[in-house]
């Protein structure tokens, strides 16, 4: 049941390139069957959606907001919570600008977000002067949940942290956080970049109140691509970002009637055919099948966990692949980071992240200026991890000489 390995690398030509791709964390390849559904929109019925009558306006119009449906079911969500996105830091903007906190209130974070879970923050706490929290207490590169409860007080308005860390792939208590959020009545929201697509996520079984996510990983849709979770007793309480045609009922000179949500966020000619390829990475990803996702991942991060057995190799976070998202991060004593992942490109075409993958204060929170990020997903090979391990030993044992 669910698309085999085989088949899904059947379906990504970029892959016979040669290269081990090894940076899902930052993109994922895409599939055909997504190029193709963008191609078709191209080909077919390449027309603006909204109240055009003619049938290839019906059509742009059906397949775009179809993909609701099929994003919704990554998360276990309705349609009509999911607005469209170009990415998650789109969806981190929007709501720090839509949700109207002000001085006074209260947001939690963590020292391990990606900047775009960050700075929005910051932005407020200088403009608006809401009190922002960052939680320091993270051992092994997980947020102690305590460390939030104990920040959490009646003036906490929202408490926001990734499910993945980007710059670690360390699994983050979302649950606990949730049910902290719950008791100290304050919003919950997840930035589950390096989450949806990965593995099983129920927002309902959660209990939060929003969450962002991009296209282009997980979900193996398009860049510029992503989708925004709101719960729907929150829909009508977030601000728009953006104003203008697409959005209204009516307008006259000094007012204007608004559609519903989630249709409010779509000012403007959005990426229609982005957001139909998105559509149908997720369908992808479902017919694989979420769990199985999860299950393969963990098994190529077992096995990616080897390198810890090679002298001067320094893993960060948990040593157990079940803790960690698909992702390792790594450093060789000695060797710049930048260095060893340049090294195994060159030598046998192996593709990771090096750098602070925009995550400064947690590097700095670590004593790093950086680090090696390799990051699977269903498709990667048990031989090509094994060929990646193969290769940064020869490059230890080769600069030791």
């Amino acid at each position: 049941m669910g698309k085999t390995v085989k088949e899904v690398r059947s379906d990504i030509p970029f892959l016979d390139t040669g290269i081990i791709y090894l940076d899902n964390a930052a993109t994922t390849p895409t599939p055909e069957p997504v190029i193709n559904a963008m191609l078709e929109y191209f080909h077919k019925y390449s027309a603006n959606i909204g109240r055009g009558l003619h049938q290839t306006a019906k059509r742009a119009t059906e397949e775009f907001e179809s993909s609701r449906e099929k994003i919704a079911k990554t998360i276990g969500a309705e349609p009509n919570e999911i607005a469209y996105t170009k990415n998650t830091t789109e969806g981190l903007n929007l709501l720090s600008k839509g949700l109207g906190l002000k001085q006074g209130d209260k947001v939690i974070t963590t020292v391990l977000e990606h900047h775009s879970n960050l700075i929005p923050w910051q932005r407020l706490e200088e403009k608006e002067g809401i009190n922002l929290e960052v939680i320091e207490d993270t051992p092994d590169a997980v947020t102690n949940p305590s460390a939030i409860e104990q920040a959490a007080d009646e003036d906490t308005s929202l408490i926001t942290m990734s499910s993945v860390s980007n710059s670690f792939g360390t699994k983050q208590p979302i649950m606990e956080v949730a049910e902290i959020a719950k008791d100290k009545d304050a919003l919950f929201l997840i930035d589950a970049a390096q989450g949806v697509g990965h593995m099983p996520i129920d927002v309902e079984e959660i209990g939060c109140d929003f969450l962002v996510a991009p296209g282009h990983k997980g979900l193996l849709g398009p860049q510029g691509t992503g989708f925004m979770y709101i719960r729907e007793d929150h829909l009508n309480e977030v601000e728009p970002l953006l104003y203008g045609g697409g959005i209204v009922r009516s307008v006259e000179e000094h007012e204007h009637e608004l559609v519903n949500p989630p249709n409010i966020f779509d000012a403007g000619t959005p990426n229609i055919p982005g957001i139909i390829g998105l559509g149908e990475g997720a369908n992808y990803v479902l017919d694989i099948g979420l769990e199985k996702i999860e299950k393969r991942e963990t098994k190529l991060v077992e096995r990616m966990l080897k390198i810890q057995e090679i002298e001067g190799v320094e893993i960060y976070g948990p040593k157990s692949a079940e803790d960690l998202g698909g992702v390792v991060s790594f450093n060789v004593n000695g060797i710049n980071h930048h260095e060893v992942s340049s090294l195994l490109d060159e030598l046998e075409k192996i593709a990771t992240r090096s750098g602070n993958h925009c995550a400064q204060p947690a590097m700095s929170h670590f004593g790093l200026e950086g680090n090696v990020r390799a990051s699977v997903h269903y498709y990667n090979k048990e031989k090509n991890i094994d060929r990646f391990v193969e290769t940064l030993e020869d490059i230890v044992e080769e600069l030791a000489e």
